[in-house]
């Protein structure tokens, strides 16, 4: 199994375990993530901060990325406390972000396109 099919495997894996435990629980609180989070990315190639400010209206995140890629806009989605957003990187390609939210920190697994995968862990530095 090459590299690229682990990661959409274990993605999918990741998602399936996370709405199934959701099916077993309360509804959870939508959670508010707007503003300025620092996620520290854990790579197989290596490791370090993302900035990020988010948007939130209607459950549809918008925003910026800031860091080792560059500067770039984000989009995604926030659902309970699930949110999944990403941008495009024209040296990385498709760069996702699938995190768990509760109050001012999120956890997850993340993809770096080319530069391989991950897991994320990070709290919001404002509000």
């Amino acid at each position: 199994m090459n590299a690229r099919m682990a990661r959409v495997l274990r993605t999918a894996l990741f998602t399936a375990l996370l709405l199934c435990s959701g099916a077993t629980l309360a509804p959870v609180a939508a959670q508010d993530i707007a503003g300025h989070w620092i996620l520290a990315v854990t790579l197989d190639t290596g490791s370090g901060d993302a900035n990020f400010v988010f948007a939130v209206e209607d459950g549809k995140i918008t925003g910026t990325y800031a860091g080792t890629l560059g500067e770039e806009q984000i989009t995604g989605t926030i659902e309970d406390n699930v949110a999944i957003f990403g941008f495009e990187s024209a040296d990385a390609g498709e760069i996702s972000f699938l995190g768990i939210v509760d109050g001012d920190t999120m956890t997850g697994e993340c993809d770096y396109g080319i530069v391989g995968s991950g897991t994320f862990e990070g709290r919001k530095q404002d509000g």
